[in-house]
């Protein structure tokens, strides 16, 4: 230690002392973080293992409030792709830096003032400026022009809609319907309320990436590909909806 000690005494005309200053007082701030998480320890029950148990909780608490909040499927209404009772993982970063919900995505959304006062789960069909009609002559959803066969994720027996509309989604909102249609409150049935149906992008809270219980069916939420043809916007914008309102279905 002395020998360290002479050496940069030696040096010290010819090399600053900022970078000795520096690590020295990186090294007081770590003993002394060290040492505030001893007294920490000390003073809770069960002592460090306490500790490590309220940091895991804070971490996990921080986690499900800024990244991945987990959801309990309540309803049939995205059926059969999410069933009663199955848990999500909501990626709550999703649509955060610019990015904002697309096409075939399933997503998490805050219904109050719109659909209801909860949190709901179904899949997007029409963005800001997209014009969306039921049905084509084949039965089918039509976006922008382009005819969807939405049959790969559609609950069996269902049909895309059993009552026709024709909405032009305004810039900034989503409309969006779920997989079990014949089971499913949608933007449907609210084209007469406020706001037409159409949710604000600003009240999704996030993407449905996976399925994390029960185990037995753990997998991926993917997008829905068929829409990826779809052809983008022409810039129309409305109102909102127009057409006659669904039967009633139950909120997912």
């Amino acid at each position: 230690m002395d020998a360290q000690a002479q050496q940069t005494e030696r040096d010290r005309s010819s090399h600053p002392a900022v970078p000795e200053e520096i690590s020295d007082t990186e090294g007081a701030e770590g003993r002394s973080r060290f040492a505030l998480a001893g007294r920490a320890a000390d003073w809770l029950p069960g002592g460090r293992i306490s500790l490590t148990v309220l940091f895991c909780l804070l971490s996990l608490l921080l986690l499900t409030r800024f990244v991945i909040q987990p959801f309990e499927i309540p309803s049939g209404s995205m059926e059969p792709g999410l069933r009663i009772g199955d848990r999500v993982l909501v990626n709550k970063l999703a649509y955060r830096f610019g990015a904002e919900p697309r096409r075939g995505d399933v997503v998490v959304f805050d219904g109050t003032g719109y659909f209801g006062d909860a949190d709901y789960i179904k899949r997007v069909v029409g963005v800001g400026g997209d014009h969306v009609v039921c049905c084509d002559t084949q039965g089918r959803i039509e976006v922008n022009g382009r005819s969807v066969d939405e049959s790969t994720f559609l609950h069996e027996g269902d049909e895309p809609s059993e009552a026709p509309f024709d909405v032009v989604v305004p810039d900034g909102t989503l409309f969006l319907l779920g997989d079990h249609r014949g089971d499913s409150s949608d933007s449907r049935d609210h084209l007469g309320s406020p706001g037409g149906g159409m949710i604000p992008v600003g009240d999704v809270i996030g993407r449905a990436d996976w399925i994390a219980w029960p185990t037995g069916h753990w997998t991926r939420v993917e997008r829905a590909d068929v829409y990826a043809r779809v052809p983008a916007a022409t810039g129309r914008t409305g109102p909102g909806a127009r057409g006659p309102k669904s039967a009633d279905g139950v909120h997912g």
